[in-house]
């Protein structure tokens, strides 16, 4: 049996020294601003129809309970990925827009999902190669 150790990989990375401690990660830092279940979402959600009004969102997401939905939108506004305006009318209206620095998000999340429509080819390939054998 022949022991392979990252041959393939060997110069994937920059050849900088690495640190790995948590919370040295740039990508620990990236996904305390877009992990989790929906934030992912809601940006995506925004972007397809900017501005987004939160009544909107909120049937649009309609596994997301209204106190969930609210502390992620503060979060990514807090975060400087949405911008909320709200308007003095009764009854009062919130809308949701992507900022400049969440448009810069929206080719990222396309790179994400790529890669994950092409990881699960690949493993869905690899499971049948197993499953012939």
């Amino acid at each position: 049996m022949k022991n392979q150790t990252n041959s393939d990989n060997e110069m994937i990375s920059p050849s900088k020294k690495i640190e790995l401690k948590p919370d040295n990660l740039e990508l620990v830092s990236l996904f305390k601003v877009i992990g989790g279940k929906w934030k992912i979402l809601l940006i995506k959600a925004v972007a397809h129809q900017c501005p987004k009004r939160f009544g909107t969102l909120k049937r649009d997401m309609e596994n997301l309970a209204q106190g969930t939905l609210t502390a992620k939108l503060r979060e990514l506004e807090r975060d400087g990925i949405l911008e909320r305006e709200v308007f003095a009318e009764s009854p009062p209206r919130v809308e949701y827009k992507l900022t400049a620095l969440g448009k810069t998000l929206l080719p990222v999340i396309d790179t994400l999902e790529n890669w994950w429509i092409n990881y699960n080819t690949v493993k869905q390939s690899c499971q049948n190669t197993l499953v012939k054998k």
